[in-house]
Order: structure tokens, then C-alpha cells, then sequence
């Protein structure tokens, strides 16, 4: 396969489904986004890891309230993981044309994929799809990370504890797992998984987190100027 300039994108679930509606809004940036980077730039290959969002914590949720503690973590993981794969699905019938015909589910698998776009979603219990992503980066040596989500920036410390608690542009691997933590719990709202941050430092990946919401800032960081968001490297 000739060379690919190839883009690992994590895409929230909670920009694609995020009060229990889906948002066409951001589907249709996203798809235009896509397309248009594609245009300038042939050459390049969009892996798109897409999460559950708010769908996927109303399954678990529900789960949890009918059968109280006896439900595990691999049960709702495996919630989690199902309602990415329909919101992959979704994605993947957006950028039919230009899409691989398949899911990435099966991150043991190793697939040369040749399509412009290609479309995961989670896999087992214990991964988030933020591990799924630093897989791709690993399997397909890409060294970044471009992060979307509902939030335009990480704190330095948790916001929701911390009134004082301020944005920053740039953060070190070992500052940003001093505030994430380094356990994985199904459901957890953090910038990026810790387990997947850990992976990340150790093969010297980089991540950008930026809102999901803003595609003119997306657009400014694809081409190196000024914008909002968050690098850890």
C-alpha cells in the first residue's frame, strides 16, 4: 500500500448521541470536515473510534436499577461497548462511499484497510475506546491522537471539585495521569481513559483535545494555527 498520512480521530459519543437524541448537526460537520480535508489531501486516511455517549449509560444505567449490585463490570462494559458499534455503524453509513465495508471491533486483528475512512468502534471489556484508539496508533505507527469530545480543554485539576481549577494548552503525560487517575470504571467521564493514557506516554503518543463542537477550531489545528484545546504529549 502506498504511503497514508493517517489520522487517528476519537469521536465522543456524547457529540453523536448526547441527551438520548442523535445529533445530525454534528454528523453532517463531521462529514463535511472529513470530505473536505480529504480533497486537499488524497493521500491521507481517516481512522474515525467512535464511543456510546448518553445512549450507552442509559442501557448501563438501566441495568443497574433493575438488578442493583449484582450487575458486573464486564456486563457494563459490554453495554457500552454494544452501543458504540451502533453508533459506528451509523457513522460508517454516513462515509459509505468512502468507507471500509467493515467495523474494527477485533483489536487483535491487524487488517490493511486502503479505504479513506475507516470506522471503529469498542471491543472487550476493560478497553474504552480511547485504548482503542492508542491500538490503532500502535498497529498502524501514528504517533497522534486527535481527541473530540464535549469539552474545549483539560484542567488542571478536576473542575467539578476545584472552583479555581484553569484550562491549559499543553500538559505533560505524567501531570495529566496525576489527574485522570489509572483505573478504567465503565462509564467514567475523564478527558482520555487512564489505562489508554499510560499506553500512550509508553509508545510516545500525542493527544489533542478539542471540542467537538467548534469545527473551525478543528479545522485551524489541521492547518498549525492558533486554537482552543489541549495537547499532552
Amino acid at each position: 500500500m502506498a504511503y497514508r498520512d493517517r489520522i487517528v480521530m476519537s469521536v465522543g459519543g456524547s457529540l453523536i448521541v448526547p441527551n438520548g437524541g442523535i445529533d445530525t448537526k454534528f454528523l453532517s460537520e463531521l462529514n463535511k470536515f472529513i470530505r473536505d480535508e480529504l480533497a486537499k489531501n488524497p493521500n491521507r486516511q481517516f481512522f474515525l473510534v467512535v464511543g456510546g455517549g448518553r445512549i450507552a449509560r442509559k442501557y448501563r444505567d438501566a441495568g443497574a436499577k433493575v438488578i442493583g449490585h449484582d450487575i458486573t463490570r464486564d456486563d457494563l462494559d459490554w453495554l457500552g461497548i454494544h452501543a458504540t458499534k451502533l453508533n459506528a455503524h451509523l457513522v460508517r453509513t454516513i462515509f459509505r462511499d468512502i468507507a471500509h465495508p467493515y467495523i474494527i471491533k477485533h483489536y487483535e486483528i491487524i487488517r490493511k484497510v486502503t479505504e479513506p475512512v475507516v470506522v471503529a468502534a469498542g471491543w472487550k471489556p476493560g478497553w474504552s475506546t480511547d485504548y482503542d484508539a492508542v491500538m490503532l496508533c500502535e498497529d498502524y505507527d501514528v504517533k497522534e491522537i486527535v481527541n473530540l469530545s464535549n469539552i474545549a480543554q483539560v484542567f488542571d485539576k478536576d473542575p467539578r471539585e476545584f472552583k479555581d481549577a484553569k484550562p491549559v494548552e499543553k500538559m505533560e503525560w505524567d501531570k495529566f495521569r496525576e489527574i485522570v487517575g489509572d483505573e478504567w470504571i465503565p462509564g467514567m467521564n475523564s478527558p482520555f481513559d487512564p489505562v489508554a493514557a499510560k499506553k500512550a506516554q509508553e509508545l510516545g503518543v500525542k493527544i489533542a483535545v478539542l471540542s467537538g463542537h467548534d469545527f473551525q477550531n478543528l479545522r485551524n489545528y489541521f492547518n498549525h494555527q492558533k486554537f482552543v484545546g489541549t495537547v499532552v504529549e
